[in-house]
């Protein structure tokens, strides 16, 4: 009798899984937001003519996809309790490449996009890299991250760089036809094509576990044998990649390179991954949450839009506003999570 227990006190146990028996915990934000997004489409189509129509939700996404892409890549960052400060300057960054060199250097999109890819990625696989080998907080890298890929804007050109190239302002132009006559833009089948992938990615393989069980407990993910140091840069390498297609997909959207696009978009981002249901901790969180956040922060501005009468400062306190609101409820859940433990 007492080897066995013995033997049972010796054995592991278990930790409690986040998406077993507190699963529904887990989405309760995840509806909020769903919720939320319902009803602000609601009271919309009450008080203005032409505002519930399918083509309205789609000018939501033509309009956000590249700040769904963005906020993919900082989903996977904050999921391992992570931060990352450089997507909005990383996205600028891309879009001045992009465009110097389909504008002045005379390169194919076909041969410029690859390379911008390629040092986002590059770019934040590096501030992961620096992040897990100096044991540097997250915040303090991503903000040297954003300054730098800033000021690298202002190397390329001061001034915005309008883009006539006809593969480009076809691309940008183009549109897709549904039933109806719905249309939506080649940038949303991107966002949406990165959207499923990275579902994919977080929910259905090794790699994605890994990263819940990175920002679960870094501690424990180590004890289990998980590769925490190469998760960790490929995290903000996706992050990075993510931010420099963002870029790309904004490029379409303007038409032009400038140092100043994306202003405070890597705020948006958080705002939209937080709203969705990820926890700023990490360890708990949906992408689809993610894509849910960015409709809503797409759905105030319309609804101000439509309104006429609002100064456009009103989109920004109305996510903040949200924000706290978001921040306040995973705080409770947290708290409630920690006492029944």
């Amino acid at each position: 009798m007492s080897t066995g227990i013995a033997n049972t006190a010796a054995r592991p146990t278990r930790p409690p899984s986040r998406t077993g028996s507190r699963g529904a915990g887990t989405r309760i934000p995840l509806i909020v937001t769903a919720v939320l997004l319902v009803a602000m489409f609601t009271v919309g189509s009450l008080r203005y003519d032409g505002f519930f129509s399918t083509q309205v939700v789609l000018n939501l996404l033509i309009d956000n996809a590249f700040l769904l892409v963005v906020a993919v890549g900082a989903t996977f960052v904050i999921l391992t309790g992570g931060i990352d400060l450089s997507v909005g300057s990383v996205v600028a960054l891309s879009t001045m490449i992009t465009a110097s060199l389909v504008q002045h250097q005379g390169w194919s999109l076909g041969a410029a996009v690859p390379l911008v890819l390629a040092i986002g990625a590059a770019g934040g696989a590096l501030m992961g890299w620096i992040i897990h080998t100096f044991e540097i907080q997250p915040f303090i890298v991503t903000l040297a991250g954003m300054f730098l890929a800033r000021g690298l804007c202002y190397t390329i050109s001061t001034e915005s760089i309008t883009i006539d190239d006809p593969t480009t302002v076809g691309i940008a132009q183009a549109r897709l036809y549904g039933p109806g006559g719905l249309f939506v833009s080649v940038s949303v089948i991107i966002a949406l094509v990165v959207l499923l992938i990275a579902f994919v990615v977080l929910h259905h393989t090794r790699f994605g576990r890994g990263v819940y069980a990175l920002g679960g407990n870094e501690t424990s993910a180590r004890l289990m044998g998980l590769p925490v140091g190469s998760t960790k840069v490929a995290v903000y390498a996706i992050s990075g990649l993510c931010s420099a297609l963002g870029g790309v997909l904004m490029t379409f959207y303007m038409l032009s390179g400038y140092a100043l696009h994306a202003m405070g978009m890597e705020l948006d981002a958080i705002a939209a991954t937080v709203i969705g249901g990820t926890l700023l901790t990490g360890g708990s969180g949906f992408v689809l949450g993610t894509a849910l956040g960015v409709l809503v922060l797409g759905t105030i501005q319309t609804v101000i839009n439509f309104q006429g009468t609002l100064s456009s400062w009103w989109t920004r306190i109305v996510i903040g506003g949200l924000l706290l609101v978001f921040i306040v409820l995973q705080r409770l859940m947290t708290g409630r999570r920690a006492s029944t433990d």
